[in-house]
């Protein structure tokens, strides 16, 4: 393009737009403001569009590799066709917004194919740009809100700016929130509480730093002059439990519990409070992975000469086992070693409860004895049947127990009175006491379960539908509910175990839209009649010598689900609120989804019909009656060693 001709056509176009473009005012602005002695516009950057604006967080950076390449090319030409170029860049760059999308029309309309697609794959790169940056904070917060685990970590490695949004303690509170000790409605995933033990210390304390408040007051004048004496750093510390015990050696305990300092405990919390929420999902977003992918460190307990019969995990540092040598043994779960043996039945002992301080027994001498597993001592004997005692359970003040002689006994402990419930037509092989709603579950080798109302002392409702003998049946959490096609929740999931499966075959609609009125009086007038009473759990989970799982809905007495899996007997079942787990004369363990029902998991090892399972957060046990107690630990650290196949046999 001749000189001459440039001068007549870019320099006026350039010299029009150029000053409107890069200055923040223009020129007649500027003489305007100056004359009128107005100060100058702050808004330096009214004229840029918001990606040019120097100061918008969506500004790019030149990128050297590919200017590099295009300066390289440019110098390839002949001088007239690169001065030719570099006019038409100018103009497109001087030229008003209007101006500009003129020219992408006509430039884009001309273009062929090729040109065409070369412009597609650099818009693709040029329109990205760092939205979580550009947008407020609020915003990025929400949109982060949104990512599942994995997403939000790999947010956190695009920029030190992301990072800080995506380690934020509210993303990942509310990441804690929906996923910690129970299971996400719109992933499945669920992750572990593990802080029981510590809230049962934490609330404790509160208690007594409570009561010790309210008579410092009365008691400054007794108040020794010499500090009290702190327990050591390294002694073992005793978990307290909210409940009330049923014996007077709680109450000791308790008051020996007060001469703790609270400034230990408020710098505990302290200290406690400044940990952030992405290390505590983190650690039990481990422990889940653990679970799902079955890998764990394995433990076998030996010290029984007879069959394993019943066992407890309590505060995943003591486990609690009963035989049919008619002894108790009390293990250390940090060491493995036996601490104690409580002697004194005289048969095998076939149900055992402990709590922070008492265990309760049942055994087959027809007794129910009363221990403070600490000490070994035996506080309490009950004699409550005229044969043997196949079961006993206790909450708060309240205990029942199953026998041989086909009734339940119930005790209140603290007004004292006793009563015995007749019904079942065989043995009473488990009770479940929810004093809660007041109510009581039992189930018997007359292929029933019946649910009890303990104020009316009458059946609420009878459940009918196992085949073989029924051993256990348990109370699942009140806010349980479970899928509502287990068939295509089954489905949709590869199992672990192809000959489990779970039927979808129900007999009552899940999830029907009842009132809450409606919903009482299918529990009876106890409940109508008492509004604020609260109802007993609205799904049970039952198990049974017919090798079948069964979930049922207490409100109709209907069959919500059957689990199948199992080839004999199941003899025992526990549940939390992330997983079922079941022992059966098969010789196996098996891990269950408590809402879709199907299998995540089989563990074998046993020689003998595994009798009793027990689970926790991060910890699941087996008794035999090869006498053997396996304990899995999915809660690994250095050094432990990780079974990748849950069949393969540990030494002890």
């Amino acid at each position: 393009m001749p000189s001459a001709l440039v001068g007549q056509t870019v320099t006026p176009f350039l010299k029009e737009h150029v000053p409107s473009l890069y200055a923040p005012v223009s020129k007649i602005d500027a003489s305007h403001t100056h004359d009128h002695e107005q100060p100058l516009s702050q808004n330096w950057n009214s004229k840029y569009c918001y990606r040019h604006r120097p100061d918008s967080k969506c500004r790019k950076a030149a990128d050297e590799d590919k200017m590099a390449m295009i300066q390289t090319e440019l110098e390839k030409l002949p001088s007239a066709d690169q001065q030719a170029i570099t006019h038409v860049w100018s103009l497109f760059s001087a030229a008003p917004g209007k101006h500009r999308e003129l020219m992408i029309q006509g430039i884009l309309s001309s273009s062929c194919f090729p040109q065409l697609s070369l412009v597609s794959r650099e818009v693709q790169a040029q329109l990205k740009i760092d939205f979580i940056s550009a947008l407020p904070v609020e915003i990025s917060f929400k949109i982060l809100s949104h990512l599942d685990t994995v997403s939000l970590c790999k947010a956190a490695q695009v920029s030190r700016q992301w990072r800080q949004l995506a380690d934020d303690d509210d993303v990942w509170h509310r990441m804690c929130e929906q996923h910690i000790d129970r299971q996400c409605t719109k992933c499945g995933w669920g992750l572990p509480l593990l802080e029981r033990n510590r809230l049962r210390n934490w609330t404790r304390r509160r208690q007594l730093a409570a009561a010790q408040k309210s008579t410092e007051s009365a008691s400054l004048s007794l108040i020794p002059l010499s500090p009290p004496t702190l327990p050591r750093p390294n002694s073992p510390k005793v978990p307290s439990s909210p409940k009330r015990s049923l014996d007077d050696d709680e109450d000791d305990f308790a008051s020996k519990r007060r001469c703790v300092s609270r400034s230990d405990s408020t710098a505990e919390d302290a200290v406690r409070q400044k940990r952030p929420w992405k290390d505590i999902y983190r650690d039990r977003w481990q422990i889940g992975v653990n679970w799902k992918l079955m890998r764990y460190s394995l433990k076998t307990f030996k010290g029984h000469t007879n069959g394993v019969t019943c066992l407890q995990i309590w505060d995943d540092t003591t486990l609690a086992t009963g035989s049919y040598d008619n002894t108790i043994k009390i293990w250390n779960l940090e060491t493995g070693e036996e601490v104690r043996t409580l002697t004194g039945h005289t048969r095998g002992i076939r149900s055992l409860q402990m709590d922070n301080h008492k265990l309760l027994s049942a055994s087959l001498d027809g007794t129910v004895k009363i221990w403070n597993w600490r000490t070994g001592q035996c506080v309490r004997t009950l004699s409550p049947h005229s044969d043997g005692v196949i079961s006993a359970h206790f909450q708060g003040d309240v205990m029942a127990s199953g026998s041989i002689d086909h009734t339940i006994r119930v005790y209140n402990f603290k007004t004292g009175t006793t009563f015995c419930l007749k019904h079942h037509d065989d043995w009473v092989n488990n009770v479940k006491v929810d004093m809660v709603s007041r109510t009581l579950l039992s189930a018997s080798d007359d292929c029933t379960i019946v649910l009890w109302d303990l104020d009316t002392r009458e059946i609420i409702r009878e459940f009918v539908g196992h085949v073989g003998h029924v051993q256990q049946v348990l109370g699942l959490p009140h806010d349980f509910e479970p899928d509502e096609d287990p068939a295509a929740a089954a489905a949709a999931h590869d199992s672990t175990d192809t000959m489990s499966v779970a039927s979808g075959k129900s007999s009552s609609p899940i999830g029907g839209q009842v009132t809450d009125l409606e919903l009482r009086a299918t529990y009876g007038p106890g409940f109508v009649d008492n509004p604020d009473r609260p109802l007993p759990a609205r799904y049970i989970l039952s198990g049974g010598l017919d090798a079948g799982l069964k979930l049922w809905d207490t409100s109709t007495g209907n069959v919500v689900r059957d689990q199948w899996g199992h080839l004999e007997g199941i003899w025992s079942v526990e549940s939390d609120s992330l997983r079922m787990v079941t022992g059966a004369n098969d010789s196996l363990v098996k891990t269950w989804d408590p809402r879709s029902g199907r299998c995540t998991g089989t563990f074998a090892g046993h020689t003998g019909p595994v009798t009793s399972v027990a689970v926790s957060d991060a910890l699941m046990a087996s008794g035999s009656e090869d006498g053997e107690v396996r304990l899995y630990n999915f809660k690994l650290s250095d050094g432990c060693r990780r079974s990748t196949s849950p069949s393969t046999p540990s030494a002890s």
